[in-house]
């Protein structure tokens, strides 16, 4: 059972059980001296206590912004294993928790974004990556070099062996307005990707570690339904020992 699922029936609850000791329980109960209603019960004291409480941590995270913990690094070198990112909900327009439906459009995914989404695969497991096509757009990744629309992706190399990566070519990549760095392993082949169309509705996704990312090049496009929110910093990394808060910055 998910985090959302379990926090909304929490709010249910509490909820209920408040609402009911306010208009009808309380007034069953037993008076004590002074013709007062006597003391609440734990679980309605309880429930008074939790539901405000529970209640905004529902619609912040719901509706406005959640955090994710990087359990991989498939996003290298833009997020590494331990980094803590905030994730917007709002920027792609409100859903419902649990079921997920948007109620209201905001805006869509642009090219170069960092989304958040449930795995295609798996609604269940939440995975992140870059948004590399946009429905409409066709795709073709050869030989290492990605082309969006049939034009070829700008890159430049900074690296040809990236100081914090053995053997992998760091380089610069420009994806629309959004200027980001990626790994590539010059010993991977990795995937060729023939070209195709991304489909109404639907999103192409890669991880900026080329090469050892599990992204639309293997199992193809996300759902506009799947998406949680975009990714726009990290507030702190903590992959062991004490979290360190001079690792936060805002995500592009």
């Amino acid at each position: 059972m998910s985090f959302s699922l379990l926090l909304v029936i929490a709010v249910v609850v509490t909820g209920v059980v408040w609402l009911l000791d306010k208009l009808v329980l309380r007034k069953r109960r037993t008076p004590v001296e002074g013709g007062q209603a006597g003391k609440d019960p734990w679980y309605v004291d309880y429930s008074k206590s939790f539901f405000p409480v529970l209640l905004i941590v529902l619609i912040v995270r719901s509706f406005i912004v959640e955090p994710f913990q990087i359990p991989s690094g498939s996003m290298r070198p833009t997020l590494k294993i331990g980094d803590y990112i905030v994730v917007n909900k709002f920027t792609y327009g409100l859903r419902l928790p649990v079921v997920n439906t948007k109620i209201l459009d905001v805006s869509e995914p642009e090219r170069g974004d960092i989304m958040v989404f449930r795995f295609p695969g798996d609604p269940n497991v939440d995975f992140i990556k870059r948004v590399i096509g946009l429905p409409g757009d066709t795709i073709r990744y050869e030989n290492k070099q990605l082309f969006v629309n049939g034009e070829p992706v700008p890159k430049s190399l900074l690296e040809a062996d990236a100081p914090d990566n053995a053997g992998e070519k760091l380089l610069e990549e420009q994806l629309g307005d959004v200027s980001h760095r990626i790994y590539n392993n010059p010993a991977d082949p990795g995937p060729q990707v023939g070209t195709i169309e991304v489909p109404p509705g639907h999103y192409f996704m890669m991880g900026d570690n080329r090469d050892h990312s599990n992204d639309s090049r293997y199992w193809g496009f996300v759902p506009e339904e799947n998406i949680v929110g975009k990714a726009f910093a990290v507030w702190m990394h903590w992959p062991d020992g004490l979290p360190d808060f001079t690792k936060a910055r805002l995500l592009h």
